[in-house]
């Protein structure tokens, strides 16, 4: 069975978008990965908190999150080569669909106080980048297996190199954008 969101760039998204910007129908703004992250700098000794933080990622997206190590020794940060300082996963295909259904309608919307996403997230080349202050937010969440709160880093990688369209996409999407100017 495809996912939801899916079906529905297909059937709806995609039409509206070519309607609105015409070009040839291969240049339509569509997903083309989303990128989780996590900085660890406060958990760079504490395995066990780095395995617990890898592993809650992993949980909320559906995929198996990857330990990012660094490359270099940086004495000030007091961080040696090979030591961990990261976590992400990059979502492609159906898992993305889905996580981007499962984030704009159950994890934001138990957000307090949410009043949507800044529109200044955008890089300028067409891709989206906001941050959550923590991961109770999702409901694969248990608030007993976790052993220390963390936010986390999101980026939605579109096709196009155009805000604007890439805005639009992710706004019939869903995702919940700030009223006002941008």
């Amino acid at each position: 069975m495809a996912a939801r969101l899916l079906e529905k760039y297909k059937s709806e998204i995609k039409p509206v978008l070519e309607s609105e910007f015409p070009q040839n129908k291969m240049l339509t703004a569509s997903l083309e990965k989303v990128t989780i992250s996590v900085g660890t700098g406060f958990a760079m000794k504490d395995s066990k908190l780095m395995q617990n933080i890898a592993d809650t990622i992993s949980l909320i997206a559906g995929q198996k999150a990857v330990t990012i190590n660094s490359r270099k020794s940086i004495a000030g940060f007091k961080v040696r080569e090979e030591m961990p300082v990261g976590v992400k996963v990059n979502l492609r295909g159906e898992r993305m669909y889905e996580f981007i259904d499962k984030l704009c309608s159950i994890a934001l919307p138990r957000v307090k106080d949410f009043r949507g996403l800044d529109r200044n997230g955008f890089d300028g080349a067409g891709n989206f980048n906001f941050g959550l202050d923590e991961q109770l937010m999702f409901p694969e969440v248990e608030f007993d297996n976790i052993i220390q709160t963390h936010g986390m880093n999101i980026s939605i990688t579109t096709s196009t190199n155009s805000d604007e369209q890439s805005y639009r996409l992710l706004e019939l999407m869903g995702i919940p954008f700030t009223k006002g100017r941008a």
